[in-house]
């Protein structure tokens, strides 16, 4: 897997690369930071997860993966 920062309306959008499965994962954090100029973009992500049904929210954990990813101040 690579790390890599995407560039979205003037938002950085943390990424990685994974080569095995040819495919993209982002930072919902980041996303929805960019998507809703949140102040606090964790927060958000918590209350929408709050306000899911347990059907909702087991099928968000299997789309919605945790990676580890480089933040601004070079911690994973």
């Amino acid at each position: 897997m690579s790390d890599d920062v995407k560039m979205f309306e003037g938002s950085q959008i943390r990424s990685v690369w994974d080569n095995e499965r040819e495919e993209w994962y982002f930072s919902i954090i980041d996303v929805i930071a960019s998507l809703t100029e949140s102040s606090n973009s964790r927060d958000y992500w918590y209350r929408v997860k709050k306000r899911m049904s347990e059907e909702e929210k087991n099928e968000l954990s299997t789309i919605c993966r945790q990676l580890k990813l480089k933040a601004p101040d070079g911690k994973m």
